[in-house]
């Protein structure tokens, strides 16, 4: 069975993007062991002078480096992703690059119509940075919109609509997963080119 790191992308306890995880989580249990991770304790991103990376970040990237793939489910502040999101691909991208080739699949709810598509947007664009070097699944979006009135009392996705469009594209990022795991004849230079990356250096 395969193994998905589901990174919530905000630090709020109430979030919405948190409980459409724990949706994917309990819904596919059968189809891959999912693991949710919280960002919520990553400390301010400062370039430490050291090099030395908090525990928490060296504990997530390494959940991320042993996963078959990575859900991340972000809402959207002013077009684009939160500054607790954005922190936390700033950790792991400095001196440890466990997003390099890494298949990933973006989900998003949120409160208004648009379900955080500008968000998503922003993501896939910091995704595909010389740091991260991702693989996003393309023409995948899961828009939760109205995520407010989009649970019921038990955290299920009341619309089955959406249900039957989340499974699809679950399915499809598993095989998703598997061909791009087999593609890993250049990961030794793409990690090294990540590394080796500086925009000093342009």
């Amino acid at each position: 069975m395969d193994k998905y790191i589901a990174i919530v992308g905000t630090n709020s306890d109430q979030s919405t993007n948190r409980k459409l995880l724990y949706f994917i989580k309990d819904y596919f249990k059968n189809e891959a062991d999912i693991e949710i991770i919280e960002i919520k304790e990553f400390p301010m991103f400062n370039k430490p002078d050291d090099g030395n990376l908090p525990s928490i970040v060296k504990e997530v990237a390494q959940k991320i480096e042993e996963a078959d793939g990575v859900i991340i489910s972000t809402p959207e502040y002013n077009h684009a992703v939160p500054a607790a999101l954005m922190n936390a691909l700033n950790w792991l991208s400095y001196n440890i690059y466990p997003f390099v080739d890494k298949p990933v699949m973006i989900t998003g709810a949120s409160y208004g119509t648009l379900g955080s598509s500008r968000a998503q947007s922003h993501l896939k664009q910091m995704l595909d940075s010389p740091e991260l070097k991702a693989r996003t699944m393309p023409s995948s979006e899961f828009l939760l919109s109205h995520s407010l009135q989009a649970f019921d009392e038990s955290g299920k996705l009341v619309d089955e609509n959406q249900i039957q469009k989340l499974h699809s594209l679950f399915l499809d990022f598993k095989h998703f997963v598997y061909m791009t795991n087999q593609l890993m004849s250049a990961h030794k230079q793409n990690k090294k080119e990540a590394e080796n990356f500086s925009w000093e250096n342009i």
